[in-house]
């Protein structure tokens, strides 16, 4: 029997014991999955211009009229995306209280449903924007590169990786008081410096298989004699296969080892390596060591793939502006097995990613880092938040 009823946030972990639920989303009813106790965080508010409001915590993340946004860069006056379909003015203030928080983790390719209303985000740890810095950098090295996404519009694609080019946030560049004479000169001091090109390229969700990229790239050649050094695919999990044309019928194991066959048949044939990424299982993301076999939907991706990272993080690294990476798979070389995991610092308003190490002998006091680093190995296995 399906019955229809508001509960709140509190009562999903007890529900989900005996129950199958679903929440209301821009893409219909989608399945709860998990339900994530954060322990207790600063309480943040947003509130649209009629009283309705919604309470979270900074890393929430929302949907703007440019995409997603935590809730600690969203400014009064941005607009977000409610349950009526339209864009909404909303303003956002700290009420200075600790409070409870809360995530669940919805079974769904978009990972959206509506919070009291606004559409939000399963808590994301990054991964488009460790792409979108990878991406800026191999600019900058004069390499030229094609984004393809199936969950980001390529102006936000486009906003991210200008951001790390330019070296300054994503609010400056939308700021309508940046500088056009300093936007045109930054851009002809990084063409002298040998800068490559980029394109950002949209497809739907699950509408584009390894045989669209194939006509998009002679499609540039052709009309931009432009040829890509490297292929960036955001996310592999929301691509689809050309073998099989729905996923009625053919379990998940299948179908992502299906499209991980046929990227990496491209990526062959076209002689360019493809990046892409994808999320880990329940069991995983409950672990602070993932490994391969705790890859979502399909162990036939970790098998296909040539070389695998896992991104972590927790809210000690959180606070931080901290990730850890690693290493899952490689085939390249007996000696890089040796790497295991690396600290990372993460700048997300400029998209980029910093060796802490060398920033930690740059920058900070000796006993900060072994105050750090303690403070990382004391965490509890509970409190890690993975994809």
């Amino acid at each position: 029997m399906i019955e229809e009823k508001v509960i709140t946030v509190g009562e999903v972990e007890n529900l989900l014991k005996d129950y199958d639920i679903e929440v209301e989303s821009p893409d219909g009813f989608v399945e709860i999955g998990d339900y994530v106790d954060k322990g207790e965080w600063e309480e943040y508010v947003i509130e649209d211009m009629k009283g309705n409001m919604v309470r979270c915590n900074k890393n929430h993340m929302f949907e703007t009229i440019n995409g997603w946004v935590r809730c600690q860069h969203l400014n009064n006056g941005d607009i977000i995306l409610k349950d009526d379909g339209k864009y909404h003015l909303i303003k956002v203030y700290k009420t200075g209280k600790m409070i409870p928080i809360v995530d669940i983790i919805v079974n769904h390719e978009n990972h959206r449903y509506y919070s009291n209303g606004f559409s939000s985000h399963n808590t994301n740890v990054g991964k488009s924007a460790l792409m979108c810095f990878l991406a800026g950098e191999l600019v900058k090295q004069g390499k030229n590169v094609l984004y393809v996404s199936a969950e980001m519009s390529e102006e936000a694609l486009y906003e991210r990786i200008d951001a790390n080019l330019l070296d300054v946030t994503t609010d400056q560049l939308n700021d309508p008081n940046l500088d056009k004479e300093w936007f045109l000169g930054s851009l002809k001091k990084l063409k002298k410096r040998g800068a490559g090109q980029y394109i950002a390229k949209e497809y739907p969700t699950s509408s584009a298989h390894a045989g669209h990229i194939k006509h998009l790239l002679k499609e540039l050649a052709q009309k931009k004699k432009f040829k890509p050094d490297i292929i960036f695919m955001d996310y592999i999990n929301i691509f689809t296969s050309s073998r099989y044309k729905t996923l009625n019928g053919v379990n998940s194991y299948s179908y992502i080892k299906a499209i991980a066959e046929e990227m990496r048949g491209l990526a062959v044939e076209e002689n360019l390596p493809i990046v892409t990424a994808s999320q880990l299982n329940r069991e995983g993301s409950n672990s602070s060591q993932p490994d391969m076999t705790n890859t979502s939907e399909s162990f036939g991706l970790p098998a296909t793939a040539d070389w695998m990272a896992a991104m972590v993080t927790n809210e000690n690294l959180m606070e931080l502006n901290q990730q850890l990476l690693i290493q899952l798979k490689t085939r390249y070389g007996a000696k890089k097995q040796s790497t295991k995991s690396q600290l990372v610092e993460v700048e997300f308003e400029k998209m980029r990613y910093k060796d802490l190490a060398q920033n930690v002998m740059e920058d900070k006091p000796v006993e900060d880092v072994k105050k750090t680093k303690a403070k990382f190995e004391k965490t509890k296995l509970d409190d890690w938040d993975i994809e």
